[in-house]
């Protein structure tokens, strides 16, 4: 027997046995209260159980002829997947590295009113950029002012950071500056750039170092190039000067938590390597670091007994006190009395959503280069 000729004989059965029912009472069944037709514990309850089954049963035989299949566990998923939110942390993010730097000048004892011949400007292009350069103060005795050539070039260099022909690359920013520079002199300089992939350029003529910090100990240093003691390489506005193909050129590759401490021969020639470990360590922050570094220079510049490094290395060079006064024991100490310019940066990571990375380089390439230079004892006290 077909399942809808059950169906069929089921209900004529149950309908059939309604209206006996309603025949015993007298009443038509279209006029039988509820309560009556479904008594508890009664045949009627029954009755309405199986005609709500054969209704269920025959909702289910049309369903299975003109229904689709429904998915399985194993069907493809036909609907299409969330979009995220932008402010979703599932978003994908990429890292990267940039520089906060503190700096701080103290200038040469008896150059305080004119603000001595260091300069330097700290920038943030890419992961963050900064250069220092040391006017030679040997053109004071032809009556031209050393500080000149050293503000020129810096200011140059800030200008042609964001040029094309540049692109991130120290040693062609410092031949387009000293290319621009027309004031008379000459000038030792370095040029650091860090890229946001971690990656530090440093470009560097004469003896202004860079030394880089990681977990507490000096893991890189620049050289010093120099003629002879006490002559250092030098960009000129005179044809016997160097060039930037004469630059030291090298890269590091640097990673969050590192201390860069960058500066001019005045710093380096009265501070040791252990001192400047320490003041890092004991520091606060970057800005705290660069004053406590430039101020120990300077307390050891003017202290005759101290015997500096670059006391050290003029006696290493042949330089000494006289002869009499070595039968007495004596030999050359004391600092060396100078401009003193210090940076210390650290480097840092931050995450940019993937997506955003264009505007956020954006957003920050047309911010205005912070240019500092020359800055005097007293805005730096």
């Amino acid at each position: 027997m077909k399942a809808s000729s059950f169906i069929l004989l089921s209900i004529t059965l149950i309908w059939d046995q309604t209206e006996r029912e309603a025949g015993w009472r007298g009443l038509p069944a279209s006029t039988i209260p509820c309560e009556q037709l479904a008594p508890p514990f009664t045949a009627g309850d029954r009755r309405e159980k199986i005609a709500a089954a054969a209704a269920a049963a025959m909702a289910a035989s049309t369903a299975s002829r003109i229904s689709p299949p429904r998915p399985t566990a194993s069907s493809p998923n036909l609907r299409p997947p969330p979009r995220l939110s932008r402010l979703s942390p599932l978003r994908a993010a990429k890292l990267e590295s940039v520089l906060s730097i503190g700096t701080h000048v103290i200038p040469h004892p008896r150059k305080v009113e004119t603000g001595g011949e260091d300069a330097f400007f700290v920038g943030d292009d890419g992961g963050g950029v900064f250069a220092i350069a040391d006017g030679v103060s040997g053109w004071a005795e032809k009556n031209v002012n050393p500080a000149l050539f050293s503000r020129e070039l810096m200011a140059n260099s800030s200008t042609f950071l964001k040029d094309e022909e540049v692109s991130h690359d120290p040693q062609i920013l410092l031949m387009k500056a000293h290319a621009s520079t027309s004031s008379t002199g000459s000038a030792t300089v370095i040029i650091a750039m860090l890229e946001k992939t971690g990656t530090l350029k440093i470009a560097s003529v004469g003896d202004c170092g860079l030394k880089v910090i990681r977990k507490g100990q000096v893991m890189f240093s620049t050289c010093p190039q120099e003629h002879y003691f006490d002559c250092p390489y030098q960009l000129s506005s005179e044809a016997i000067g160097q060039t930037y193909q004469d630059a030291l050129v090298c890269t590091v590759n640097l990673i969050e938590g590192d201390i860069i401490v960058s500066g001019s021969d005045g710093f380096f020639d009265n501070i040791f390597d252990q001192e400047i470990l320490a003041v890092i360590s004991e520091s606060p922050g970057i800005d705290e670091a660069a004053k406590a570094l430039a101020e120990l220079a300077r307390k050891h510049s003017v202290d005759v007994r101290f015997d500096s490094p670059y006391s050290m290395e003029a006696r290493s060079r042949g330089f000494n006190v006289p002869w009499w006064k070595k039968l007495l024991g004596a030999k050359l100490t004391g600092g060396k009395m100078d401009d003193i310019t210090v940076i210390v940066a650290q480097v840092k990571t931050v995450a940019i959503p993937d997506d955003e990375g264009t505007g956020v380089e954006q957003e920050k390439g047309g911010e205005k280069v912070t240019l500092a230079a020359i800055a005097s004892a007293e805005q730096n006290g």
